[in-house]
This record gives C-alpha cells, sequence and structure tokens, in this order.
C-alpha cells in the first residue's frame, strides 16, 4: 500500500484528468518511474509556463500519449525534481499533502512543502 507524506494511505491526486506515472490517479511510484512522479500539486499558469520554458509542456493536448494537456487549478502528480527546481525559481505550485508520496520526502523536508499545503491537516 503507497503512503502519503504523513505515512498514511495516500489520497487520489486526481482522475480529471487521470495522472499518476501508473495513470490510475494517484501518485504512486515504483522502480520503473524514472522521474519520481510523487508530488500532488495543484497547476498554476505561472508554474505551466515555466515548466514549458524547462522544455516540459504540460499545457499542449497530446492525443496520441492520452494527454489532455493542464490548466490552472488541475491536480497533477509532478517530478519531485521539477517540483525543487520551481521551488528555487519561486514558482513552486501547491501540495496536497495527504495525496504526496511518501518518497518525496527522499528530496524534499515536510518542513519545506508544508508552506505550500492545499490543505492544513487538523
Amino acid at each position: 500500500m503507497a503512503l502519503n507524506v504523513f505515512g498514511e494511505p495516500i489520497m487520489v491526486c486526481s482522475t480529471a484528468p487521470m495522472t499518476g506515472y501508473y495513470r490510475n490517479g494517484c501518485c504512486e511510484t515504483g522502480e520503473d518511474d524514472q522521474g519520481t512522479h510523487t508530488v500532488c500539486a495543484e497547476m498554476t499558469d505561472e508554474f505551466l509556463e515555466f515548466s514549458k520554458s524547462r522544455g516540459n509542456d504540460l499545457i499542449t493536448p497530446r492525443p496520441d500519449w492520452y494527454f489532455p494537456g493542464l490548466k490552472a487549478g488541475d491536480k497533477w502528480c509532478l517530478c519531485v525534481s521539477r517540483w525543487i527546481e520551481a521551488y528555487h525559481a519561486g514558482v513552486a505550485p501547491k501540495v496536497l499533502l495527504e495525496a504526496t508520496h511518501e518518497k518525496t520526502l527522499d528530496s524534499v523536508p515536510l518542513e519545506k512543502l508544508i508552506p505550500f499545503a492545499l490543505k492544513i491537516r487538523e
């Protein structure tokens, strides 16, 4: 069972659009996921333009890959390295921590993620 950054069962990030390395709606990862798509983030126009400028166009639909293209407000499982890059550039998107895989903590401490939380735990 996949766990989130709190050590609890991971929540679904998004099914519309369908996200996740395994396209199951969750930011699960495995040995075959070279990008470590573990951060459930809410897209912003600023982040989408940043990602596009770095060679990863998440805006343009790619029907051949069953990719609808993303817009601000969509939730998407990001590569942890892209989130870190955006963080350093000042354009990191908000994160749904309950849907962010615990493997993210191998690269980003929870204390750095909490200020970007979409929902604060009670």
